[in-house]
């Protein structure tokens, strides 16, 4: 069975032709060739939420796309002021909403919302990186949580950045060995050992950020009993402690049960 890393690796080598085959898919091409059609129609939020197949395009490429139901929510989202720290999207503990909110931003900026190239292009870009990686997760879980990360990890500024998406916290956590049992401690607590164990400024440097995601991917292989890449041992005395044989043992037992 293939490792995690080496599929990841398939992935990434030439992400921008990885990209580029996906766009041109039929379904992604066709609902992509709707959005850029449509989206110079819209021009205001009831607009835009009546379209649902526009809309729905949208809510995808930020991951948005179980949400996508939910258009009372989503008006609210869009129809209060970014600069209203009481606005709801300012309370919202997800930083995906945000990103929509300034992407669509028709109470700040009106009808020229959406004729920014961030609206456009933008929304298009997000959108198939958005399916790969959804496609890819299809395979191999642990090769999407890798590509998201790789993603975000410009955004993240603390521990608690991570401890407020499901998605980082899975890969930080699977990376150092923490076990799940450590996702009922403390916030606090949590975010101080994520930030005691992990440089995030060194996450910046590609380099870092590769050999982070090698540990990643051969960790989570080891926790699902699959061989791991044996890329593992160079990186063991870099940027994070070796995990050690005692805690690879009971990761084991986690999996197993005991």
């Amino acid at each position: 069975m293939i490792s995690t890393y080496t599929s990841y690796r398939l992935a990434t080598r030439d992400l921008d032709r990885t990209l580029a085959m996906k766009a041109a898919e039929k379904p992604v091409a066709l609902e992509t060739k709707y959005y850029l059609e449509n989206i110079s129609k819209v021009k205001s939020v009831d607009d835009f939420l009546g379209d649902t197949r526009l809309f729905r395009y949208a809510m995808n490429a930020f991951g948005l796309q179980d949400m996508a139901h939910a258009k009372g929510y989503m008006r609210k989202i869009l129809s209060e002021s970014l600069a209203d720290e009481k606005s709801l999207v300012n309370r919202v503990n997800d930083d995906r909403f945000k990103s929509f909110a300034e992407t669509f931003n028709f109470v700040d900026k009106g009808e020229e919302a959406i004729q920014a190239d961030a609206a456009r292009q933008g929304v298009v870009d997000r959108f198939v990186r958005q399916t790969l990686e959804v496609d890819l997760g299809t395979e191999n879980e642990a090769v999407r949580l890798a590509l998201y990360f790789q993603r975000s990890v410009g955004d993240i500024k603390s521990g608690y950045s991570i401890l407020a998406d499901n998605a980082l916290m899975e890969v930080v956590y699977t990376a150092l060995g923490f076990p799940d049992e450590m996702k009922g401690a403390d916030i606090d607590k949590q975010a101080a050992s994520i930030e005691k164990r992990l440089d995030l400024d060194k996450l910046k440097d590609p380099k870092e950020l590769e050999k982070f995601l090698v540990r990643f991917s051969s960790m989570w292989d080891l926790k699902q009993g699959t061989p791991a890449s044996p890329i593992l041992s160079l990186f063991s005395n870099q940027s994070m402690p070796s995990i050690g044989l005692d805690l690879a043992m009971t990761l084991q037992q986690f999996k197993r049960g005991g």
